[in-house]
């Protein structure tokens, strides 16, 4: 590993990092890229369609964009052949979930919302890695961004946490697997509740999120640039010995449940 210019600690300057899940400003991906270009990286952002490329040139502005919805093969394949020079990162930040439906118990999902839910959420990240992969730098390290536990039933998620835990167990497989050709890294970024546009789309997330602030070991939500924080971290040579892992970024909401003033509070409900 050679020695870090003045300033560059994280070892990512002049390194080209693909993020997909480029939506808004408020988008974890965005954030994500902004650090690495803090950071002297240079970001090649994808996006699903032409509108919203367009929509995205407003702030990003000459930056290179590409367009690709991973639901079509032909798309993927079309952007694998279209890349030229090495990629040091790929930052996925893609999921899907159809609640156009509303709320409905677990046992109700249907398979055809169930299934689009796993293909964009897990299996894209599968299949962008495979047809990347002779892009991908030996040493480069691949990112995507979870949910803190698939673990819990949290009803009005629905069937987006068991996609989520698809994505999980794909990391590490993949890490496996590409070790036989590669050095190439994945790792998950399993993030807490955010305040996002994507998540503004699950019912009741809201009243989650609330209580979510509460159940935080700091009293305080957790910050989207926390969550691009830990990413870059992972992008970066200095997380060179992590590997096939999930970091939870909650702000210790996983273990705060049981917190006094909660519980007083749930106590005292007549």
């Amino acid at each position: 590993m050679s020695e870090p210019k003045d300033g560059d600690w994280l070892q990512l300057a002049g390194k080209r990092v693909l993020v997909t899940g480029l939506a808004n400003r408020k988008s974890v991906a965005y954030h994500i890229a902004r650090a690495l270009e803090e950071v002297g990286a240079e970001p090649l952002y994808l996006v699903r369609t032409e509108e919203r490329r367009d929509e995205v040139a407003r702030w990003i502005g000459e930056r290179e964009c590409r367009v690709c919805d991973v639901r079509h093969q032909e798309e993927i394949d079309a952007l694998a052949e279209s890349l030229t020079g090495p990629l040091h990162g790929l930052v996925h930040s893609i999921a899907f979930a159809d609640y156009s439906d509303g709320w409905k118990p677990f046992h109700e999902t249907s398979k055809e919302a169930f299934l689009e839910a796993v293909d964009v959420s897990a299996f894209s990240l599968v299949n962008l890695a495979s047809a990347l992969r002779s892009h991908l730098d030996p040493d480069a390290s691949v990112v995507t961004i979870s949910i803190s536990t698939t673990a819990m039933a949290a009803e009005n998620y629905g069937f987006m946490a068991p996609a989520k835990a698809a994505l999980d167990s794909a990391v590490v497989f993949l890490a496996k697997s590409f070790k036989s050709f590669s050095r190439v890294r994945f790792n998950a970024v399993r993030a807490g509740l955010l305040k996002t546009s994507s998540s503004a789309g699950i019912p009741g997330y809201l009243d989650s999120y609330l209580y979510a602030e509460q159940a935080t070991l700091r009293k305080a939500g957790l910050r989207t640039q926390e969550v691009a924080n830990t990413a870059l971290f992972l992008l970066s040579p200095r997380s060179s010995g992590i590997d096939a892992q999930g970091i939870v970024v909650d702000a210790g909401m996983g273990v705060n449940y049981f917190d006094a003033e909660i519980v007083r509070r749930v106590s005292r409900l007549d």
